[in-house]
């Protein structure tokens, strides 16, 4: 029963033992089976090493795995057969590149930002597809093909708009919510690639590095005709409620909404995208780590809302459960993560509440 290190671990391997958190908190238990989620989380809590059973996956739970892949494909693919992706990816296309110019010659030429020509197709494309039940998954589709800074800044900006509808924010304040999303990591910019896209875990002194891409934000935007709560936004996205967050520590009395929004926008979507560091979470395992990791780190005005609209966002669904039984959602309870769900095999109903041990590891 050898530790095999957390960046050697594959799908399939049998945990033999137990695996906890650095509280204790009860990660994966032992015997199961790791899924790509399961990796991913044990990522997130930075857990070195794993212990898991030595020989060969046998045949059946290959298998399982194979369905459980498949499973996972069915959402994306029939996103990426609809005419409202076709329409979804030309504009989200020109737009991420458009963003790239702007923010290009903002730093390199020192531009004026001109803020209703910079927000103008993000706010199109978001007016086009707020009503529809795939709007996270056509964002979700959208980072098979382009995962970068500008691609992530898009998203936030208009995950961002989302939480301000949400909020019943009015036009002008949405508008100036989504020009803060779409800057709010400019000083990534002045970040090298090499480091950005490093595959491996960063040294302390290229973390250090890496979070003074607030602070570079900021300097790029100081000087610029904009509304303060954008500037800030650039600055203390990292900041948490709680005072953990960089690069000041502030908590929830310093810190104001459009930065509070922002950091629920960055921190969703950078956990359901994948990276050259670790794979991307179902939304499901998301929702869990904000409740079981992160409620205290954000505004409860936006982080509850947003929790609870994204997880009725999935009623109805059909999802793969942790156990390779698929089934349909059917009602959200008070813990999000864990609804009532009716299974396809035999039309019987399981409330997740009621079983620990099994959880959604993929929208199918």
């Amino acid at each position: 029963m050898p530790f095999v290190k957390t960046e050697n671990l594959r799908i399939g391997m049998m945990v033999s033992d137990d695996v906890y958190s650095k509280a204790g908190q009860l990660i994966v238990r032992k015997d199961s089976l790791l899924s790509r989620q399961m990796i991913s989380h044990i990522k997130f809590y930075s857990i070195e090493q794993v212990n898991i059973y030595d020989g060969e996956m046998a045949m059946e739970i290959r298998e399982a795995y194979e369905n459980r892949n498949g499973a996972q494909t069915t959402q994306l693919e029939r996103i990426l057969k609809s005419e409202e992706y076709k329409v979804f990816k030309k504009d989200y296309t020109a737009n991420v590149n458009m963003l790239q110019d702007s923010v290009s010659d903002i730093i390199l030429r020192n531009t004026h930002v001109d803020p209703p020509s910079l927000i103008d197709e993000t706010v199109k494309i978001f007016n086009k597809n707020q009503g529809y039940f795939s709007f996270f998954g056509m964002l979700h589709s959208m980072k098979q093909i382009d995962d970068s800074t500008f691609a992530h800044s898009v998203n936030v900006a208009m995950i961002a708009r989302l939480i301000g509808t949400w909020s019943n924010y009015d036009e002008e304040t949405l508008d100036l919510l989504t020009l803060a999303g779409l800057l709010h990591d400019v000083g990534k910019c002045q970040i090298p690639d090499e480091i950005l896209m490093k595959p491996r875990k960063l040294t302390a002194q290229e973390y250090t590095f890496v979070k003074m891409h607030a602070q570079f934000g900021y300097d790029i935007l100081k000087n610029q005709d904009l509304d303060m709560r954008v500037k800030q936004a650039a600055l203390h996205h990292h900041e948490r409620c709680d005072g953990t967050g960089y690069p000041f520590g502030l908590d929830i009395t310093k810190l104001g909404d459009f930065e509070c929004i922002i950091a629920i926008a960055d921190v969703y979507d950078a956990m359901t995208a994948d990276r050259c560091y670790r794979s991307g979470l179902c939304p499901f395992e998301v929702i869990s780590f904000f409740e079981e990791e992160g409620l205290q780190k954000y505004h409860p005005r936006y982080i509850t809302p947003f929790l609870q609209r994204i997880a009725n966002t999935y009623l109805n669904s059909d999802v793969l459960l942790s156990n390779n039984e698929t089934a349909r959602i059917i009602f959200i309870n008070e813990r999000l993560t864990r609804p009532i769900v009716q299974l396809h095999k035999d039309n019987s109903f399981l409330n997740l509440i009621h079983n620990p041990d099994i959880y959604i590891q993929a929208i199918i």
